[in-house]
């Protein structure tokens, strides 16, 4: 069993986090600036709330009688305690013999196309471990995403327009950072170079968002909110917009014991939770309503690439604004150099996004094994090409063929897959509460296809 290193730092991060921001609300409120302190405490407050409903509701404590553990997720504790509780958790295995144990089935990767389901006994303390691991994996997406992210963007725009970083800005802004970009350990071994890639790829990704919004709003204040309710609505209801077209019946295997309305509610959040992640870098799952789990398992490259065209368009838009109407503090600045460092940073992160799915992904690759063909398709992806393009317009001998990645995994994308992981049969995640299964690979990169803080499929999944 492995140690909960990932629900220690999740809650170090919090606790640090938390406290440099009432410590820098304070001295705003000394200095008298009551908007920087209100909206300094809103970006803590809000996610935190956030948090201790969630793990409230994964633990199922309402429908217990815990009323000091309740009373300390009222108090902004419940991390903590969860994180203590873990830890006994942890070091009372093997101490005590179980008297009930659970087999689960678990389907290990594709090795030469084929693959091999396993059994073996879970006992009560590793199902426990399992569903804090999965409550925190959760948490720290919605802290990420929903608290640190517009922390940091907001303690930037304030040091932008006071001309200085105090010490208490400075620590609030790196403990974001590194909130934002912190990975807990996955199910499935991936290679160090996987690791590395993904930090680089969200770490260019992510800052340059934030410099853009932050130099685009330091010029034009009144329209940078228009810009972001834009993206966010967007993002928002565009799962609602899919979920009604598809004619669906409405989601009823959330939660038993929840209402209609509190099923509604639950969605809505996830969904303003989707929304957030898409604001700052593209969500590593997308959010299916008319899914039993909520997800989509396939991997949409024609959606993935749209979105990055976009917000490569709208950042250089941003910059573009800013340097009409930008003022006389940046003239100690380069200003056309600090744009292309801003646009080929973005550039840099969708390399780094290539390099990992073509080469350290364990389960799909972006390019075939011939990178003309594997090119020719990912143009023909991207252009719409395979429905519009007639055959005399094609190069002969160099026909397309569907892309692999778009639908589910046959023999040859297994055999890719196994390839891609050295031949080595990484087990898949499983979710001991749920009673459900990694069924194929697609699943499995969803779990690690670039997500923030580990395992995003479970992050923005609502299924206890």
């Amino acid at each position: 069993m492995r140690l909960p290193s990932s629900i220690f730092v999740s809650v170090s991060l919090f606790t640090a986090e938390t406290t440099a921001a009432l410590y820098l609300s304070s001295t705003y409120r000394s200095a008298g600036d009551q908007i920087w302190q209100g909206l300094t405490l809103l970006f803590t407050l809000v996610p935190s709330v956030l948090v201790q409903l969630t793990l409230t509701f994964i633990h199922r404590d309402l429908s217990r009688d815990r009323p000091l553990v309740l009373l300390l997720h009222i108090l902004q504790l419940g991390p903590v305690v969860r994180c203590l509780e873990a830890f006994c958790i942890y070091g009372s295995v093997g101490r005590v013999e179980e008297p009930y144990v659970s087999i689960i089935r678990k389907k290990q990767m594709p090795r030469r196309g084929q693959s091999e389901e396993v059994e073996r006994q879970v006992g009560q303390a590793e199902g426990k471990l399992f569903t804090h691991r999965a409550a925190f994996a959760r948490t720290s997406v919605i802290q990420a995403f929903l608290g640190s992210a517009p922390q940091l963007t907001l303690q930037l725009y304030i040091c932008v327009l006071q001309q200085g970083v105090s010490v208490g800005r400075g620590t609030l802004m790196v403990i974001s950072l590194l909130s934002i970009i912190k990975y807990d350990d996955y199910e499935v071994d991936v290679r160090p170079m996987a690791y590395v890639c993904i930090f680089l790829w969200r770490s260019f990704e992510i800052a340059t968002r934030v410099v853009v919004l932050v130099l685009f709003s330091s010029v034009l204040q009144l329209w940078v909110l228009p810009v972001v309710l834009l993206n966010f609505l967007v993002f928002f209801l565009y799962p609602w917009i899919l979920f009604w077209q598809s004619h669906s019946p409405f989601p009823e295997n959330i939660e038993k014991t929840l209402t209609r309305v509190g099923t509604t509610i639950v969605l809505c959040l996830l969904t303003f939770l989707y929304a957030g992640i898409n604001m700052f870098c593209w969500s590593a799952v997308q959010v299916k309503l008319n899914d039993p789990d909520l997800i989509n398992k396939s991997q949409n490259w024609y959606r993935m690439a749209v979105y990055y065209m976009m917000r490569f368009v709208e950042n250089a838009s941003l910059l573009l604004l800013w340097y009409i109407y930008k003022t006389d503090f940046y003239k100690f600045f380069c200003a056309p150099l600090l744009v292309l460092q801003l646009l080929v940073a973005y550039a840099i992160a969708i390399f780094f996004m290539l390099v990992f799915y073509q080469f350290c992904h364990p389960c799909r690759r972006l390019f075939s094994s011939s990178m003309t063909q594997g090119l020719w398709n990912c143009s023909s992806l991207l252009c719409l090409m395979c429905n519009s393009a007639s055959p005399q317009n094609r190069p002969l001998g160099d026909a397309p063929r569907p892309a692999k990645s778009a639908g589910p995994p046959n023999d040859e994308a297994l055999d890719s897959a196994s390839d891609s992981a050295d031949d080595v049969p990484n087990e898949t995640s499983y979710d001991m509460l749920s009673d459900t299964i990694c069924e194929n690979a697609n699943e499995v990169g969803n779990n690690i296809c670039g997500g923030i803080n580990g395992d995003v499929n479970h992050s923005v999944s609502c299924n206890a």
